[in-house]
């Protein structure tokens, strides 16, 4: 697998934790090992998710590299738009409370709004492209936060 250093996944995955590292090197508070879940979660969401979704879907991994030929509508997907971003933004959160650093706050303060518009983007994207299937399903199904299921409707 060839690891593009300019790409999200990197600056999330890789340059967020480096330069969080360095800095808690440097500061010498001690690691919050209670919230290492966080950073699994976030990464194995984006992991699996991402596998899933173009193996579903077909096309490009992310959508600055083009469309998927088919929309996913199920499994995560019913219960959020953008799970992929919101595993980066469950990483970081996690890299913030394990480290208590400066440097992961602030990568995580640039990164909820900066995957907010980048989702916005994408939508209106995903929208010219797919059409009325796309509105129909951004209408019932939530951005970010997964809806509390109270049961199956019907």
């Amino acid at each position: 697998m060839r690891i593009d250093p300019s790409s999200t996944s990197s600056r999330t995955f890789l340059w967020a934790p480096a330069a969080t590292l360095v800095e808690q090197a440097a500061s010498r508070r001690r690691l919050r090992l209670l919230w290492v879940p966080l950073l699994l979660w976030g990464y194995l969401q984006y992991r699996f998710v991402g596998d899933r979704r173009v193996k579903q879907a077909g096309g490009p991994r992310g959508m600055s590299q083009g469309f998927p030929e088919r929309l996913v509508t199920d499994g995560i997907y019913a219960r959020t738009r953008n799970p992929m971003y919101l595993g980066h933004m469950i990483y970081l959160t996690g890299l913030a409370l394990v480290t208590r650093s400066p440097v992961a706050v602030g990568y995580l303060a640039h990164a909820i709004p900066w995957f907010d518009a980048r989702a916005e983007a994408d939508e209106a994207r995903l929208e010219a492209h797919f059409g009325a299937d796309y509105v129909a399903y951004r209408g019932s199904v939530p951005r970010w936060i997964p809806r509390a299921s109270l049961g199956r409707q019907k």
